[in-house]
């Protein structure tokens, strides 16, 4: 039996949108709504979905970065929102994150070495001589010479800037490590570097990936289980090739369909789709979040909203097309 490293219960992060002098709030965007989602140590997960459906936001609740409206994350059985400032304080050396843009996430008045070093300090109160040899190691981990240490981060290319960001991520030792969309700023040949190092470095220091991603051919290469987010919601979750080859929610077959391709067969068709009828995460309601967009509707679409239920063992689907 697989063991958990991160378990999500019905996760809600609410945005209040604000009107008037008073700036009264007459509603919320709903970011995410209700995530129920558990994570195994050693695997890599994606999350993948269109721009807006909360993967960023669910990333940052689940590092404790944004507040919640309520719901539960527990990480190794403890919820990190009951956590004290100690306890907070030592889980951040477990669980690291890598940015999408790693020039905006590295400091440019710091040398790549005092990036570095400033986490080992701070966390593991170790004096300045060690921080550097640590620093020094993790540099040449992620294949950068030794040189780096002493550089500013303008100086190296976007790839090296992302080796850079991986490196700040490894340097505390971590057990679990978001990636939000770590290469989808690179070029198409520094990608599969980058993967490739990540992969190397799952293997080597035995980590947990959460991946964050709108490319699902890079997804198919690099994770196990694919989790699938619409407006806030988990429609889908399966391993990787069951998902790619029996995809059974209409939103996960037009994600698919997106994906560049020769062969015109293999292209569902969406023609009915109008951008008016695309709903908002401010969008108020009780039913199917991708009724409006659904070519498969039903009427019981409209009154209620389908649970997340087996279709088999690992494959968890989010429609009534499965109670057929």
């Amino acid at each position: 039996m697989r063991e958990k490293i991160l378990e999500i219960k019905n996760i809600k992060v609410y945005f209040p949108i604000k009107k008037g002098i008073l700036l009264k709030t007459v509603g919320y965007i709903k970011a995410v709504d209700g995530v129920d989602l558990q994570i195994y140590k050693g695997e890599s997960l994606a999350l993948v979905g269109e721009s807006g459906s909360g993967k960023t936001t669910l990333a940052r609740a689940i590092l404790r970065l944004i507040p919640i409206q309520s719901g539960s994350v527990c990480y190794n059985g403890k919820n990190i929102f009951n956590l004290s400032k100690i306890e907070l304080q030592k889980l951040r050396e477990k669980i690291q994150i890598v940015f999408q843009n790693p020039f905006s996430s590295l400091n440019p008045r710091k040398t790549v070495g005092s990036i570095l070093i400033e986490p080992l300090i701070f966390h593991k109160k170790i004096k300045k001589e060690t921080a550097i040899k640590e620093a020094v190691k993790i540099l040449n981990l992620v294949g950068l010479k030794e040189d780096a240490f002493y550089r500013y981060p303008h100086e190296f290319s976007g790839g090296q800037q992302q080796r850079i960001s991986i490196a700040r991520a490894l340097i505390l030792k971590p057990e679990f490590i978001v990636l939000d969309e770590p290469v989808s700023s690179l070029d198409v040949s520094i990608q599969a570097q980058i993967l490739n190092l990540l992969k190397e470095l799952q293997k080597k220091l035995k980590l947990t990936y959460l991946f964050i991603s709108h490319n699902l051919s890079i997804v198919r290469f690099f994770c196990n289980r694919i989790a699938v987010l619409y407006l806030g919601k988990i429609v889908e979750i399966a391993p990787t090739e069951e998902l790619f080859k029996k995809p059974l929610h209409p939103y996960t077959k037009l994600l698919l369909n997106s994906i560049p391709t020769i062969d015109e067969k293999r292209k569902i068709s969406f023609n009915n789709l109008k951008n008016s009828d695309y709903p908002t995460l401010f969008y108020n309601n009780s039913y199917c979040k991708f009724y409006y967009r659904c070519q498969f509707k039903m009427p019981k679409c409209r009154i209620n909203e389908p649970n997340l239920i087996k279709f088999s063992k690992n494959h968890l689907c989010r429609c009534f097309l499965l109670d057929k």
